[in-house]
């Protein structure tokens, strides 16, 4: 088994692994024929020696998300549906991350605020107050998933989603990565950022529910300066949960997360595993040139 660990997410029509040094985004063309992209990762993001410190690795998890991931969603949107070459990122790529910032801070951050606050004058306890708003968005959460994955494409995504979880675990395995191989093993993983979403929703509320009452202002504020502080002991839990999974109180302790993945994956085809091995033999073989 490898010594790096290998994750990524899946995109339209395609996949996205990233390695120690690279990533590779495999995508699915009209044509039927994959086309893969593939480039060096940040240094400073990702291997420098601060940035392998615990809790500020965290933080690339944020850049995962936000930058990777929409770059990766923007390309595979081109690739999708075109068979002409594509750019990977550019303005509209920019403009997308801003908006999905600003939806996401609102439906996830603002909303369950706003709703606690019109009824906190009822609620006697701060604690009990700050519980509300944890508890609201984490519904939130769920309802969106719920939601979404009604969805047709992304429904699809879902399934490439499934795709990318089983030739991770088929090659945490040592298993041949063929589709027919791949195709046997499990559509959840312990790494997945399904689980660590859940995780930063469950530390939010346990932060918040010991910020006392203030006003709207400095308690919206408080929340997205937490932001990162969160990510950073989410990720960190991740990282223990999945390295001592084998013991009982600690897969307990993520099974959570695990039943979570069965709203935001589905079984793949094989066509949907050929292109998430194409991604993950890319990037295997990029890094094995840059280490």
């Amino acid at each position: 088994m490898s010594e790096i660990h290998y994750g990524g997410q899946a995109v339209i029509e395609g996949v996205m692994m990233r390695g120690a040094h690279n990533m590779a985004i495999a995508v699915r063309k009209p044509s039927g024929e994959i086309t893969i992209h593939s480039e060096a990762l940040p240094a400073g993001i990702y291997t420098s020696r601060i940035g392998r410190l615990p809790f500020v690795r965290g933080l690339s998890m944020l850049w995962d998300t936000l930058v990777l991931g929409t770059r990766a969603l923007m390309f595979s949107a081109d690739a999708a549906l075109s068979d002409e070459e594509v750019k990977f990122g550019g303005p509209i790529m920019w403009g997308t991350l801003v908006l999905s910032l600003v939806l996401g801070v609102g439906l996830f951050v603002v909303l369950p605020l706003l709703l606690v606050g019109l009824v906190d004058r009822f609620i006697s306890s701060p604690l009990l107050s700050n519980l509300a708003e944890g508890v609201l968005r984490l519904l939130f959460f769920l309802a969106y998933l719920v939601v979404i994955g009604r969805m047709a494409d992304i429904r699809r995504v879902f399934a490439y989603h499934g795709a990318e979880h089983k030739t991770v675990n088929a090659h945490e395995a040592g298993a041949a990565l063929t589709p027919q191989e791949v195709q046997r093993f499990s559509t959840a993983h312990t790494r997945c950022g399904t689980g660590f979403l859940l995780s930063v929703m469950l530390i939010f509320v346990l932060l918040t529910s010991l910020l006392g009452r203030p006003p709207l202002v400095w308690r919206l504020l408080s929340r997205l300066v937490l932001v990162p502080f969160v990510t950073a002991i989410a990720y960190e839990v991740m990282k223990f949960t999945a390295g001592h999974f084998d013991q009982p109180l600690v897969k307990a302790l993520a099974t959570p997360g695990l039943w979570l993945q069965r709203l935001t994956t589905r079984e793949p085809d094989e066509g949907m595993l050929e292109v998430a091995i194409a991604a993950l033999q890319r990037v295997i073989a990029a890094d094995s040139t840059t280490a």
